[in-house]
């Protein structure tokens, strides 16, 4: 059956979850009325993003083929589903899997779909999501209703809603783990779908279950609300709880969650969540998106202030029996082996030892190993997910997690079936050695579909992929497992700030041409759940970021003293010294006629040439803006290097200062009847560039230039640890927006 066949409806009615095929049937409705133009854009935008439905690059009906912009021309003309979003314009579908969850029915299921729907790839997120790409929205009923029977939803995937509630993927079969947390996550799923205190939120809810501390499995210390397992005696007995952090994320600016209390007993784990989320719909921003999440709310407020609100609203909530209910039918949950454990074997090929060696792990369970399926880039074929559905049934009783690294395990596959496994997932493409390693490089879609990508971050993954995986034996072992993660812009999609080099898209000038960089993030710690937060060293061009990973490794390798971890690695090396060795490859090349600068990783296009400043010649002119930027970014180095070495008053003045400059730079661009006051400069820059919108980011808006305000307002207030390394951040961000500025104006300042 055609994927725009209208029979669905007709063919599933009465295999759908009654509540479900209702909201689908309304969401079709809605299509319709937008359709006639009796749903306004931007309430039909919210109305689908909490269906998962997202927009896509270049769906404004443009597109730029590396000399000038071309227009599209769509059958349903100037229709469009949201802002300056074209109707016709494929987009991307995100689908819900909560702990990442999947049984083999449903993996077919989303093979029929990728290949029907989209582009016939099903891509795996850092968040344990699938997301089909290159979707029309008129088919997204149908997929819908077909993700439905399965027993799969899409509802509140987008959207100012609670998103995927995720989980270790080996919770129930860690040996490290307090216990399993997979029947508590589920519970905590169920309960918050479509629950109407969840309905009013000013940006998205990002809850994670681990089953420990020491491991980055369920990244719980860097979600809006993380619970760890925990357990302690009480009356002689065993009792479980969770250790509870609340107000942790990444994006633009990273904030590490605040422990909000030591042990939180399984009875009390939805109605506290439940009193969190009317805290934060209650008194979280509105109206500026930039500060909506949940973190800001509680920096605002103080973690004690916080968590007096929520307990008083707790104190308050009417009973509800599904607090109890869902978390007592959850805990039935228990999963079982196809066939008896049992020993490894001893011999196989190399191929085969190398794929046992980094592709499985120990389960508690004498005799069994989860097997990892390593994902390049997160993208599975529709061939590939029946393959691997065929293994499932094969080999487990269909016990299939996505994880947080873009991958696919099995779980529960007896030792002794490891060689006839391996044998059918090299016959489907999928025995790709590594996963966990070095080579299984993280990456957000970046510039190939997501629309606020600034440089290919799946273009460079794929070549560091290819070329750490033709070196990876012989890696030093030390660098092996380290991990790379890269996000096409400063959100973080990628999670780059975890990394042990994380790099995240933005675009400088060279020779008057805009040219694809990414930012350098070092110091990241992966382990402990996204446990410490990496800072940006440098900005280097996107052509030279393998050689930086070349460079780092191979210092690492020669210099680490002892069993040093990369991270302590780096803080002993200073940002001083690690800025000393890449400077040399933000240069220019040396060779005027290499072009090779001016396109990205898997984009044979020149990178943005209508970029280019009027008045600028190719290597000849440099413009006082751009002396200008440099300053700030020297500055804002200067006040990593503070922050780095305990002085926090001075890291903090210097990034605010870094901010100034910048701020200031922009303004000298349309008069120089400028002081260095920062009263005047903030007030000239907000009515030169902010009220005019020029600074305005196309997706972000005044966002960044918020930051500068708010460092003005601030600027009396004694620094903290915390607060000026926020500061550190904002300012990176601010200057990096500045820069973007600049490249859209391409005016010369006077000089």
């Amino acid at each position: 059956m055609k994927a725009s066949n209208s029979m669905w409806a007709e063919k599933l009615a009465g295999k759908l979850p009654e509540s479900l095929a209702r909201e689908i049937d309304i969401f079709e409705t809605e299509v319709a009325l937008r359709k006639q133009g009796k749903i306004d854009e931007r309430l039909f935008a919210e109305t689908r993003l909490r269906r998962g439905i997202y927009g896509q690059r270049y769906d404004n009906g443009q597109r730029h083929n590396g000399k000038a912009v071309q227009q599209v021309a769509y059958p349903s003309g100037a229709l469009t589903k949201g802002p300056n979003t074209m109707w016709d314009a494929p987009g991307m579908q995100r689908i819900k899997i909560p702990g990442g969850g999947l049984d083999a029915g449903q993996l077919e299921t989303m093979a029929d779909l990728a290949e029907e729907y989209s582009d016939g790839i099903a891509h795996v997120t850092t968040r344990q999501d699938f997301q089909l790409h290159y979707v029309h929205i008129d088919d997204t009923p149908s997929l819908m209703r077909r993700l439905a029977a399965a027993g799969i939803t899409t509802r509140e995937a987008c959207g100012n809603s609670v998103r995927n509630v995720t989980a270790c993927p080996y919770a129930g079969v860690c040996p490290d783990e307090a216990f399993d947390v997979t029947p508590y996550s589920r519970a905590m799923s169920k309960f918050l779908l479509g629950h109407p205190d969840c309905q009013n939120f000013g940006r998205k809810f990002k809850p994670a279950f681990s089953g420990c501390s020491q491991h980055a499995c369920g990244l719980a210390s860097m979600h809006d609300i993380g619970m760890i397992g925990v357990t302690r005696i009480e009356n002689g007995k065993e009792k479980r709880g969770f250790e509870t952090y609340v107000g942790g994320g990444l994006g633009a600016v990273p904030y590490q969650a605040k422990l909000f209390d030591t042990f939180v007993p399984p009875e009390e784990l939805l109605p506290l969540t439940q009193a969190i989320a009317r805290v934060f719909a209650a008194r979280g921003e509105k109206k500026n998106r930039s500060r909506a999440r949940i973190k800001f709310l509680i920096q605002d407020l103080g973690i004690e202030k916080f968590k007096e609100l929520v307990l008083e609203e707790r104190k308050n909530l009417p009973h509800d029996p599904r607090w109890t209910e869902f978390v007592t039918q959850a805990e039935k949950f228990q999963e079982t082996p196809l066939r008896p454990g049992g020993k490894a074997p001893l011999l196989g090929t190399q191929a085969f030892q190398q794929w046992v060696k980094t592709n499985t792990r120990p389960q508690k369970q004498d005799g069994y190993v989860v097997v990892t399926i390593a994902l390049p880039l997160g993208d599975i074929t529709a061939n590939q997910l029946r393959a691997l559905a065929d293994s499932a049934r094969r080999f487990t009783k269909e016990t299939i997690r996505t994880t947080v690294e873009q991958n696919i395990v099995l779980r529960w596959v007896s030792q002794t079936d490891l060689q006839e496994l391996h044998k059918s997932l090299h016959a489907a493409g999928l025995a790709d050695p590594g996963a966990g390693t070095i080579v299984d490089v993280a990456a957000c879609p970046g510039t190939d579909t997501c629309k606020l990508g600034i440089s290919s971050s799946r273009g460079l993954a794929a070549e560091l992929r290819r070329r750490l995986a033709e070196k990876s034996f012989q890696l030093d072992e030390s660098v092996q497992n380290l991990h790379i993660k890269i996000s096409g812009c400063f959100n973080s999609c990628g999670q780059h700030h975890v990394a042990d080099m994380g790099f995240y898209g933005v675009s400088r000038k060279m020779s008057g041409y805009a040219v694809p960089h990414f930012q350098v993030v070092l110091g990241g710690e992966w382990d402990h759940n996204g446990g410490t937060y990496g800072l940006p060293v440098i900005a280097i061009p996107s052509k030279n970021i393998p050689e930086v990973v070349t460079r780092l490794t191979d210092r690492y390798a020669a210099n680490r003293q002892h069993a040093e971890s990369f991270k302590d690695f780096i803080k002993r090396m200073g940002k001083v010294e690690l800025k000393k060795m890449l400077e040399d490859l933000a240069r220019p090349p040396a060779d005027p006629s290499d072009r090779s600068y001016f396109s990205d990783w898997g984009d044979p296009r020149e990178y943005s040439l209508s970029d280019m400043g009027i008045g600028e010649c190719a290597g000849e002119v440099v413009s006082a803006v751009e002396f200008d930027l440099a300053a700030a970014e020297r500055e804002l180095f200067e006040a990593q290097v503070a922050w780095e070495g305990g002085q926090i008053e001075q890291a903090g003045a210097t990034a605010y200062k870094s901010m100034l400059r910048a701020a200031k730079a922009l303004v000298k661009i349309e008069t120089q009847n400028i002081t260095d006051d920062p009263k005047q400069i903030v007030g000239e820059f907000r009515a030169r560039f902010y009220d005019t919108q020029k600074f305005f980011d196309p997706f972000a808006g005044g966002k960044f230039a918020q930051y500068l305000f708010a460092a003005q307002e601030k600027s009396d207030e004694p620094a903290t640890q915390d607060s000026a390394r926020y500061l550190i951040d904002e300012a990176q961000l601010f200057i990096d927006a500045a820069h973007s500025c600049y490249n859209r104006i391409g005016t010369t300042a006077s000089v």
